[in-house]
């Protein structure tokens, strides 16, 4: 294992380095490091705005990443692969792109009492601007989700549910195949598998979800890139999140 991370190599203060903060920033193995260098070293140009050699090249292995992410979490098409900064960023777009252009005022949007502050803070600004209520579903003191609570929470002015897959402070998996009710109606199902991306794997994207979710997988990615994953339908009534170059 060692040899396979560099960083676990080093001693502190004279003993092995032991690292368990990976739900927050995992390290990086061999592979993924010497991914990098030897892109900077051989492919670096800019990705989609070159027709010559690097560019291509580049424009190749981007391309290859997003029908491999696909592959992984069992999308319909490789288009509905967006890449972004990492999970925050993806909620935000949601946020921005989705929920100014679906959310009014008196309508809702519903969170869990678990979620992250990346998954609370959006919607509450969102809430805030346009006069929405945001609504709590409980817990147990087991740290389980009270699904029949949390059900009884969705209604017709309900439209959006945001809702982490696996919590990074308590460990609770939560259910991926939502029931029925989850699915009816006009709500809108956005679910966050980090840190739990890995359990997305071998699973149908998209699987219980009307309309989107979001991953980043925790483990071993380069620092500042994460995936949103949203339904070929839904992304095309999205306005553009953010303008200019990117």
């Amino acid at each position: 294992m060692r040899k396979d991370f560099p960083i676990l190599e080093q001693q502190v203060r004279g003993k092995p380095l032991v690292y368990l903060d990976s739900a927050a920033t995992s390290q990086k193995p061999r592979a993924v490091i010497e991914a990098i260098a030897r892109y900077y070293q051989e492919d670096n140009a800019n990705v989609h705005r070159g027709v010559h050699l690097l560019s291509e090249r580049a424009t190749q292995a981007y391309e290859a990443a997003r029908e491999k992410t696909q592959r992984f979490i069992h999308a319909a098409h490789a288009h509905e692969i967006v890449f972004v900064r990492g999970t925050t960023e993806a909620i935000n777009l949601v946020s921005q792109a989705y929920g100014r252009t679906r959310v009014g005022a008196g309508d809702e949007v519903l969170v869990t009492v678990m979620e992250h502050h990346s998954n609370i803070v959006p919607w509450q600004l969102l809430c805030e601007e346009k006069g929405a209520i945001l609504r709590v579903a409980p817990m147990d003191d087991e740290g389980q989700l009270l699904l029949d609570e949390l059900e009884g929470l969705i209604g017709p002015r309900t439209k959006l549910l945001a809702l982490g897959h696996v919590s990074n402070a308590l460990g609770t998996i939560n259910p991926s195949a939502p029931s029925r009710r989850w699915r009816t109606g006009g709500t809108c199902r956005c679910s966050s598998t980090a840190p739990g991306g890995a359990a997305s794997r071998g699973r149908r994207a998209g699987a219980g979800l009307r309309l989107l979710r979001l991953l980043r997988p925790q483990a071993v990615r380069p620092t500042g890139i994460g995936v949103l994953y949203g339904k070929s339908d839904l992304l095309e009534q999205m306005p553009p999140g953010r303008a200019g170059a990117t």
